[in-house]
């Protein structure tokens, strides 16, 4: 934790050093005024920039216990009916966040009446005990839904990163079928002779050797078919989209959760967060309901999301 002060401090430090000397220029010839006398006092003392980062942190630890709800509408060509899909990623379950914020949490899902709840992976990983890695697949196995619950693991909740593990891959796998929840790995289902949900298996940091390619997964779908595409890393998506995917949904990259992580992915061109598009083939990407390694957010939000699939 104290890292991460330290980080912030000196990111505020460098982008007051800028803004200061902007501003010096802008009232070079007003640098009486008393508002920039002390402004550069504060400065000076290093005082502003220590309450900044205090001011930064604070907003981004209670951001990362306050979980808002972000909705998508999404229109196909296709012949099907409307279909609400609730997706949660990320949960990383008992680690950085209040286990209470996901149970209160429930109610509000709920009354979404969702038709399909996906898990987009990382609901626990290694900081998450047997204990707790039970109780959260049975909260989220409690999810109200029409058409079912489905689920794709990501890159921590095998525990992959920990030689002290507190669950096996065994009791993993029981804890989350126990709890009527389907896992996809590199499978699909029919949803209502309408829908192909698949979903893959994590691609490990990028290596997607350990896993089937999407042409593999729907050798026989019929692409007529309204076509998700479930996948922890948002990644793949020109495939998805040569394959015939309409919609890839992903969690993974917490949308930076540290500014300017995510500014940065942006600007490399990675999928850090929100809705983009690859031809035909509309990729959504959450935030996750938490973030990972430290109880602090200071980009984006904490969310649970809804997407509106409708045809024309």
């Amino acid at each position: 934790m104290g890292e991460l002060i330290v980080l912030h401090l000196i990111a505020v430090s460098i982008l007051m050093d800028i803004f200061w000397q902007l501003l010096r220029k802008v009232f070079r010839n007003r640098s009486s005024c008393r508002g920039i006398v002390i402004g550069r006092k504060l400065y000076g003392c290093g005082i502003l920039p220590i309450v900044v980062t205090a001011v930064f942190l604070v907003y981004g630890s209670w951001n990362m216990n306050h979980v808002v709800r972000t909705e998508y509408n999404v229109a196909t060509d296709k012949n099907i009916g409307n279909y609400k899909i609730l997706l949660i990623t990320d949960t990383h379950y008992d680690t950085i966040q209040d286990t209470k914020v996901l149970k209160e949490k429930v109610n509000e899902m709920n009354a979404e009446a969702p038709d399909i709840v996906i898990l987009g992976g990382d609901i626990v990983e290694e900081d998450t005990s047997k204990e707790a890695m039970q109780e959260v697949f049975q909260i989220l196995g409690g999810l109200e839904n029409t058409y079912g619950i489905y689920y794709v693991y990501g890159n921590h909740d095998r525990q992959p990163y920990t030689e002290q593990r507190s669950y096996t891959d065994e009791e993993l796998e029981n804890a989350i079928l126990e709890n009527q929840i389907t896992i996809l790995e590199d499978s699909y289902e029919v949803i209502n002779d309408e829908l192909i949900l698949a979903g893959r298996a994590d691609a490990a940091w990028g290596n997607s050797s350990n896993r089937a390619s999407v042409e593999e997964i729907l050798a026989d779908v019929d692409r007529e078919k309204y076509i998700i595409m479930a996948d922890h890393q948002p990644i793949e998506a020109e495939e998805n989209n040569a394959q015939g995917v309409d919609l890839e949904l992903s969690g993974h990259t917490h949308a930076g959760q540290l500014w300017p992580v995510g500014v940065l992915s942006e600007l490399t061109g990675v999928l850090n967060y929100g809705e983009y598009q690859e031809e035909n083939c509309k990729v959504i990407v959450s935030s996750g309901f938490t973030g990972w390694g430290y109880p602090i957010r200071t980009e984006e939000h904490c969310e649970y999301v809804l997407i509106n699939v409708t045809s024309h």
